[in-house]
């Protein structure tokens, strides 16, 4: 086994250029661990924990790049490293003319494109309040997918945007739509009226995909940050997305998809919402539907409710394709394999919404069910290690990704648990969300295959039968492919709902 680390010093590259690349190297041949990142603290933490640190590593500083990889042999090692030359020097573009190079700083990038009014801030998280700041200083919008930046700094720089009429999506906003362009992670989808405002990612991209399949189009998905809602920051982009909107022409219907927000925050959001003349979806999940109903909105229960009430909202008739009968059977067929000792499901998702809204249709169906996403305490899991009973992962929370790529991007932990989850006997049904679009990983469902060819090999070979039922949030314009994401997933015996909604209750029949 040969493990080497190497520093580059004064090397620079964003975290999502630096994910991706980790993820490739660790799907070379013989490559057992690599991680690819920048030497901030928390970074070096990490490659502490793994054994994989060394002097020169603890000596480096944030701006320096750090390599290192784990291989069987030599020869494995060096393809590694040379794959890791090759990769980021395509990204930085040395050989390239200067005009072709990306700029390595904001005022540079400013210099070459002076017409731009968005920018997107992707660096450790310690930074990323300066950037955005200058970015506004010099009229952008921003886009913060940084994480790690503390809720005063968010209050500071959105209060100042406010000032500015300008907006701050973000921090840890992953997912956004401006005139029909996606950022970061989003979907193709058709154009059209309904204007979304979302605190979450994997909400807005199920929203937008759900719209898109029931014929209605989408006019800008304006993301705001998982913790816009929070008190202490009020709504403050929220309510200026729905500012936005109520002044896009483009737009006609205005949806609001977050988790419940503070209740103050709340009820100042629902006194804009009642003045205003567009017609209003409001979909907080697991919140209750009086306030938004007192405001003269329409309250939506779910994800896939919203996309159907914006879409009616917006003149276009919902014909509903309905396939209730089809898998009503198919989960009766998987329900008659399962030993009686296998009660429980183990849901394991790459959208942290995903994953909230299953929890929210499960409550309920299933008992003893526990989850990392659950606000409720008698559900909080309480160690991601020690899973028993009904379980929902959120398998790209922090816990799970610190110095990793998310599993929307490198889904190698998610294999990793379905193997390990196909070893439990009490195990009767795993439920899998996979998103497709812009950011995502090219293959979600191909590179899932094995794995789920293998648990369902390794549960026969014990005498079980071991269930699965997925979801695929994309539409058929993505670039990975719908209908061949569908057909593999088919080939494998998956059962596949038509939206998260649905997936959860399938997997509720196989088990009640």
């Amino acid at each position: 086994m040969i493990s080497k680390t190497i520093v580059r010093k004064n090397e620079y590259y964003d975290s999502v250029t630096l994910m991706s690349l980790s993820s490739k190297l660790l799907g070379a041949d013989g490559v057992e661990e690599a991680v690819v990142s920048m030497a901030t603290k928390m970074n070096k933490e990490l490659l502490s924990n793994i054994g994989m640190s060394t002097d020169e590593v603890e000596e480096s500083g944030d701006n320096d790049l750090i390599i290192a990889i784990k291989a069987v042999s030599q020869e494995q090692y060096d393809g590694a490293v040379e794959l890791a030359n090759e990769l980021l020097s395509s990204k930085g573009g040395k050989k390239k003319k200067r005009e072709e190079q990306a700029p390595k700083t904001l005022s540079s990038a400013i210099k070459r494109m002076s017409d731009a009014n968005m920018a997107v801030i992707s660096v450790p998280g310690e930074y990323a309040a300066r950037e955005a700041k200058m970015a506004l200083e010099n009229g952008l919008n921003v886009m913060i997918f940084s994480d790690n930046m503390s809720i005063e700094q968010e209050r500071t720089l959105k209060e100042f945007a406010k000032e500015k009429g300008l907006f701050v999506m973000g921090p840890d906003c992953g997912t956004a739509a401006i005139n029909n362009t996606g950022l970061c992670f989003a979907n193709k989808v058709r154009r059209g009226g309904i204007g979304l405002v979302g605190a979450s990612g994997t909400g807005l991209q199920e929203v937008m995909v759900q719209i898109d399949r029931l014929g209605g189009g989408v006019s800008q998905a304006i993301g705001t940050g998982g913790r816009d809602l929070h008190q202490d920051i009020g709504g403050i982009m929220m309510l200026q997305g729905i500012k936005a909107l109520s002044q896009d022409e483009s737009t006609s219907v205005i949806v609001l998809v977050s988790k419940p927000p503070a209740k103050a925050v709340e009820l100042e959001i629902m006194e804009v919402v009642k003045g205003l003349e567009k017609p209003v979806v409001v979909c907080f999940i697991e919140g209750e539907a009086s306030e938004a109903e007192k405001a003269g909105a329409v309250f939506a229960n779910s994800l896939e409710d919203a996309a159907a009430k914006a879409v009616e909202l917006s003149g276009i008739g919902v014909d509903v394709y309905n396939d209730s009968a089809r898998l009503e059977k198919a989960a009766s067929d998987e329900k008659a394999k399962l030993k009686a000792e296998q009660k429980f499901l183990r849901g394991l998702f790459c959208g942290g919404t995903m994953c909230a809204e299953a929890l929210h249709v499960l409550r309920g169906k299933l008992g003893n069910i526990k989850s990392n996403v659950a606000k409720k305490e008698e559900e909080k899991l309480s160690d991601i290690r020690c899973l028993e009973g009904n379980v929902l992962l959120d398998l790209g929370d922090d816990e799970f990704t610190v110095g990793k790529p998310h599993p929307m991007i490198d889904p190698a932990l998610r294999l990793e648990k379905i193997a390990e989850q196909a070893n439990d006997g009490s195990i009767g049904v795993i439920l899998l969300d996979f998103e497709l679009g812009y950011g995502s990983h090219e293959d979600p469902v191909g590179i899932t295959i094995p794995a789920i060819k293998n648990a369902k090999e390794a549960a026969v070979r014990e005498g079980r039968h071991l269930a699965f039922v997925g979801y695929i949030c994309g539409t058929k314009e993505d670039i990975q492919d719908y209908e061949k994401q569908m057909s593999m997933l088919e080939a494998e015996g998956v059962i596949i709902a038509g939206s998260n909604v649905q997936a959860a209750e399938i997997a509720a029949k196989i088990l009640a």
